[in-house]
């Protein structure tokens, strides 16, 4: 069994190749390639804690495993750790060993990231030019500089629960040469495209704060009762999801279904979109919305990439389990 510990993922994953693998993954998703399992997610009622287990099997790459981990809100403050905490697990499919165990902290930060990234790629108007920011926080900042590479935007502007944590958000920009600016949440209509990356339990993000043609990617709902935006939004916009089924019961839809305002049927795989089979976008004054809960598939994808990258360099540790 191969180890690559958390330590030496930065130096073997990159945007661009966390991008080209989850994308590959929901295009697989949606021709019936590969599929996810029923995810775990629980309070643990310590710490305040959410953990849980995601797993999947993708037959065209020959993938399977599974994500343990969650998110532990008083890790930064109390001990100076990242909030989520995470390990991947990969197995032979043709016999069930185990093939490899991966650090998966920085990996879940750049394929979230990433699966916005791809949303945005596919789904936001061509000449989009700014981009919202609801969130601050560590994730924020990763899917701040994924979203830059995927169009010319020439303005960031980001709303937080605690601004004092915007000025993260601003050093991005910075870093890309793009000017940012504070905003309260009504000022998110001048977004052409919307990031949502929190851990709310109650929504910010209004259906009368979006402006027509904007698209959105709803990144912090992954947990049954979590919401970061109206469901009068959900149901406003075209909505299109990684796993219809974790949408439905885990993602930011699941608010508008309870309300009766969208359906089950209303919600389209991001990987129809990729694979053509769906057009996606079709006026330039539709919304969208990526409910991107979050699938195992993209945990395994990364990780099996970055398995491979890291024995062609030799920092992969081989243990006989």
């Amino acid at each position: 069994m191969w180890i690559v510990p958390e330590r030496e993922i930065a130096g073997l994953m990159t945007r661009a190749a966390a991008f080209d693998a989850v994308e590959q993954v929901f295009a697989a998703m949606a021709s019936g390639d590969a599929c996810n399992f029923p995810v775990v997610r629980e309070a643990l009622g310590h710490e305040d804690a959410l953990y849980g287990f995601k797993g999947g099997f993708d037959r065209a790459g020959l993938t399977l495993g599974l994500k343990a981990g969650g998110y532990w809100p008083h890790n930064l403050e109390r001990r100076g750790l990242i909030n989520h905490q995470s390990t991947v697990f990969l197995f032979d499919p043709d016999t069930g060993k185990p093939s490899a165990m991966v650090g998966g902290n920085l990996l879940t930060a750049l394929r979230t990231a990433a699966a916005s990234s791809v949303s945005i790629k596919h789904l936001a108007r061509p000449d989009a030019k700014v981009i919202g920011m609801i969130g601050a926080g560590h994730q924020a900042t990763f899917q701040l500089r994924a979203a830059l590479e995927q169009r010319a935007f020439d303005k960031v502007i980001g709303w937080n629960y605690h601004p004092e944590m915007l000025p993260n958000l601003a050093q991005v920009a910075e870093e890309a040469g793009v000017p940012f600016e504070a905003v309260d949440l009504p000022g998110m209509d001048e977004a052409d495209v919307i990031i949502s990356i929190t851990s709310a339990f109650s929504p910010s993000l209004m259906a009368d704060h979006v402006s027509p043609g904007t698209h959105i990617a709803c990144m912090g709902t992954d947990t049954r009762g979590k919401q970061e935006v109206e469901a009068a939004l959900v149901a406003r916009a075209s909505v299109f999801t990684d796993e219809v089924a974790q949408s439905v019961s885990i993602g930011e839809a699941q608010h508008a279904i309870a309300e009766g305002l969208i359906t089950q049927a209303d919600l389209i795989q991001l990987g129809a979109v990729i694979n053509g089979t769906h057009p996606g976008r079709t006026s330039d004054d539709q919304i969208t919305l990526f409910d991107g809960t979050g699938v195992g598939l993209q945990d395994l994808a990364v990780a099996a990439a970055v398995v491979n990258l890291a024995i062609d360099r030799s920092v992969a540790i081989q243990v006989d389990f």
